[in-house]
């Protein structure tokens, strides 16, 4: 039975209909007439300080649960401000529902006050997007947006509504379902390629599993344990994969690529047959990608098919749901292992012991130092508080990887940071999101000095809610990794990358009203971090580290992955005349 209701009304039973439970946003004036609306609804929202990181918490409510996050800006600025939260919820298939404002519809197109062309400035930045044109097609098209943000390769939709639709009176009809002629989804998977992707698992010697955030996305961490498990294959996870296999699992190695385990990279480079799920071949792990995995025959699985063979060719390609398509697998795998599993077991045992050589040849070795923090250090002790089970929340650059490297997630949805884009000011509002999504567990935002300031403001959101974040900001004076690459690739000439003015830990946490401190010495670090985990509040710790540590290993730009530079140049020694 229809009610008579403004489309404000009508957005937020369709939004609750949906299951949302709390929204980040920040009003404006043509929002108003919603905004009153949700004055008196149940739905919680929670005003940032900008609404780049009003995307940026929903992304961190949407990685850490799989559900759809949401956010909600106004016009013009507002909504631009949403793009960079956009463009990486795309570069990372992270769903996301944007409800943006637009001036009146009579107005559009006269450059009229907070007007910009939201449409089409985001068109390329979203999965769909939306601009609704009437009230009586408004709640399908929410509907329609939600189920597009979570189905086959997530991803985030915008809906921008006039002023005038959300004051306009219509009739509410429930949307009972969703037709959608162009969306086609393929999830199952071909029966046949299926089949002989398992006969090419037991053929090869020097398999290798290379798992994405894909796996992540599709919530089969469990049916990829149990194919590792039935093959006994070496894996990796890539940095949007770690814990989808869980890092106390005897056949995970690391994640690979740029700043990935000698183990991996060489184990990569030295597999016959790489079985790659829900990845995208990125070039942050193939490195120079016409040297990557030179001797590997491909099996590619992945829900979009449109990353089937865009970087590299597959010999045999899936496109299906890894929900659906593992255990199919698995079931193949289990139906040759009586006639085929003996074929190249010996090879796979000397397989396995090539990769425990490199693992031991150079393992990743954090750094300890009596006189400064080193950062690797920094992480191993958050890795001891957090016992794999904490969720970590990151910024990008040095942190980011060393953080990768140590800390290990026994679950997915634990790690999350932005991978694709590499958005600095990312980690803070993320935290937001998943302490919200996930209020029974342990937040950590591991935030580099440079990305903290771009974030900063948050810090009024996480004491307004009170959000028990444990905000850890690495700091060592410097925008780290491009200090780095200054360094090996430019002859140190260290240009535009110093931090000279970081503000007072203690009175800026104060002046927010919770509690923070600086620390400079290795003797004071864990005792500090267990300082913060007991605050039942957020906590804000700053650690002054080794300002110019780098890390390692590291591929160079244009080098194959099995080209790594292991540590810092040594000095050539020069013979006495």
């Amino acid at each position: 039975m229809s009610q008579l209701m403004s489309g404000s009304k009508m957005l937020l039973e369709c939004l609750a209909r949906e299951g949302v439970d709390v929204m980040f946003g920040y009003p404006g004036g043509v929002t108003l007439p919603f905004y009153d609306c949700l004055y008196d609804h149940e739905i919680r929202h929670v005003l940032v300080r900008h609404e780049e990181n009003a995307a940026f918490a929903a992304e961190g409510y949407a990685r850490s649960t799989g559900r759809v996050g949401v956010c909600c800006a106004t016009s013009g600025p507002g909504a631009t401000n949403l793009v960079t939260g956009l463009v990486d919820a795309m570069m990372d298939s992270i769903p996301i529902v944007a409800i943006t404002g637009q001036v009146t519809s009579k107005l559009i197109g006269s450059d009229a006050f907070q007007e910009a062309d939201t449409f089409g400035i985001t068109r390329s930045c979203t999965k769909h997007n939306f601009l609704v044109k009437s009230v009586a097609e408004l709640p399908q098209i929410v509907h329609e947006a939600f189920y597009i943000a979570a189905t086959g390769r997530p991803g985030p939709v915008l809906v921008d509504i006039p002023k005038d639709v959300f004051q306009g009176q219509g009739h509410y009809t429930p949307v009972t379902s969703i037709h959608l002629p162009g969306y086609k989804l393929i999830t199952e998977g071909h029966s046949g390629q299926i089949r002989r992707a398992a006969q090419m698992m037991w053929e090869a010697e020097r398999p290798f599993i290379y798992s994405g955030g894909g796996i992540i996305a599709a919530n089969a961490n469990e049916e990829l344990r149990e194919l590792v498990e039935l093959l006994d294959a070496p894996t990796v996870c890539t940095l949007m994969g770690l814990g989808s296999l869980s890092s106390s699992h005897p056949n995970f190695l690391s994640m690979p690529g740029m700043h990935g385990s000698y183990a991996a990279n060489m184990g990569m480079s030295g597999a016959d047959l790489l079985i790659a799920l829900g990845v995208r071949f990125d070039d942050r792990v193939t490195g120079r990608l016409a040297a990557f995995a030179p001797h590997a025959k491909v099996i590619h699985l992945d829900v979009d098919p449109a990353e089937i063979g865009k970087n590299r060719t597959p010999d045999l390609p899936i496109v299906g749901d890894a929900k659906k398509v593992l255990p199919k697998l698995t079931a193949a795998l289990a139906e040759l292992k009586p006639t085929m599993a003996e074929k190249n077991s010996a090879g796979r045992r000397a397989w396995w012991k090539q990769i425990r050589e490199w693992q031991s040849e150079h393992p990743l070795t954090p750094q300890f130092s009596t006189s400064e923090i080193k950062p690797q250090h920094l992480m191993v002790e958050i890795d001891r508080l957090s016992g794999g089970e904490a969720i970590v929340t990151s910024d990008v650059g040095q942190h980011q990887m060393w953080a990768a490297q140590f800390i290990r997630f026994h679950h997915p949805r634990l790690w999350i940071n932005s991978g694709g884009l590499g958005a600095m000011g990312f980690g803070l509002p993320a935290a937001i999101g998943a302490q919200f999504a996930r209020p029974d567990k342990l937040v950590f935002s591991i935030v580099g000095d440079g990305g903290f300031q771009m974030s900063v403001p948050e810090l009024a959101t996480i004491a307004n809610q009170q959000l028990p974040v444990k905000i850890i900001v690495m700091n060592n004076g410097y925008l780290g990794m491009v200090r780095q690459w200054q360094e090996l690739f430019y002859n140190n000439r260290l240009s535009s990358v110093q931090l000279d003015c970081f503000p007072d830990a203690e009175l800026l946490a104060k002046a927010y009203g919770f509690r923070g401190r600086t620390i400079d010495k290795p003797s004071e670090l864990s005792a500090a971090l267990e300082e913060a985990v007991r605050e039942p509040g957020p906590y804000l710790l700053n650690v002054k580290v080794a300002p110019f540590e780098n890390v390692y290993p590291m591929v160079p730009a244009g080098g194959a992955i099995n080209e790594m530079v292991l540590g810092a140049p040594q000095p050539v020694a020069v013979p006495a005349r």
